[in-house]
């Protein structure tokens, strides 16, 4: 039977169990534990009386004081309101050029313009607005519909060929495929579009064909895209003297557009978003097209 004793070099005694040579200690729990054993109680105590802690069937126990997270976060919701308010009410009331006076305000529209476009619009222009082949890039100049904030706003609207009674409506029609035009001038009118926007193109052409794609084209598509080819933003015809090319700009995309026509779609978010996140997000796509230039 194992036998008590005292350790000579701490005083502590020893449970009386041995383990190769090794004897175990009967060392006393530190009196900090305790005392922070105690405070901790005592805090327990306290707390359930000051704050909402049992629950008694449906209900609970509500405490001294009263408070729970449900009201600390009511409060802070209506204060958040409160404040929102008070930015919320100028967008609404002010004009485009009243609210891009403001730095201070523009700050807000940029913020919350983000997450709006994010949550919105990036699924389909990009997460950077700089779109992709069939969806256009917003942080340019060119713009089908005109790129003021006032315009901008109508299009989110009423969208593109959408199902809205107001939508704005355009259709590049099929010329190769209605038989409107033959392959060549098919062909010509497409070198002498690119050589609008890439003027190195009429290098590598006879100026023969450039000059019958430019006939072609006087005859069948300045009635859209004007007579200097730069489009008309009120039928939302694309300006083909810039670099900016919704399908693409090379020979066999342009090709394509004239043979089987386009139409684009954009659908209507004036159900979707109340018009001032609608404000907003025009505000904020205009100052992002600005901010890139």
């Amino acid at each position: 039977m194992a036998v008590e004793e005292r350790d000579p070099h701490t005083g502590y005694m020893t449970t009386g169990h041995e383990w190769n040579g090794i004897k175990e200690l009967n060392t006393p729990v530190p009196r900090p534990v305790y005392f922070f054993l105690i405070v901790a109680a005592l805090f327990a105590v306290v707390y359930w009386i000051l704050m909402p802690a049992w629950p008694l069937g449906v209900t609970y126990t509500k405490g001294l004081l009263g408070i729970d997270q449900r009201t600390t976060v009511d409060e802070s919701l209506k204060q958040a309101a409160l404040e929102r308010s008070v930015w919320t009410k100028r967008i609404e009331t002010e004009s485009f050029k009243e609210i891009q006076a403001d730095p201070r305000l523009m700050d807000t529209v940029r913020q919350t313009g983000r997450t709006l476009f994010r949550d919105n619009c990036a699924a389909c222009h990009g997460s950077d607005a700089q779109g992709g082949r069939g969806f256009p890039n917003l942080t340019t100049a060119s713009w089908l519909w005109g790129g003021d904030p006032e315009n901008i706003a109508e299009t989110i609207r009423v969208g593109i060929n959408s199902v809205h009674p107001q939508s704005r409506a355009s259709q590049m029609m099929a010329f190769g495929r209605d038989q409107m035009l033959k392959k060549d001038e098919i062909e010509n009118v497409v070198n002498y579009v690119r050589s609008l926007s890439d003027p190195a193109v009429a290098k590598d052409i006879p100026a023969a064909k450039i000059d019958a794609g430019k006939a072609v084209f006087a005859a069948n598509c300045v009635t859209c895209h004007g007579d200097d080819a730069k489009g008309k933003a009120d039928l939302g015809a694309p300006n083909l003297t810039d670099k900016f090319w919704i399908n693409g700009g090379d020979a066999e995309s342009i090709y394509t557009t004239v043979w089987g026509g386009r139409q684009g779609h954009m659908p209507s978010w004036e159900g979707r978003l109340s018009p001032l996140d609608r404000k907003i997000l025009a505000l904020y796509l205009f100052d992002l097209r600005r901010a890139e230039r």
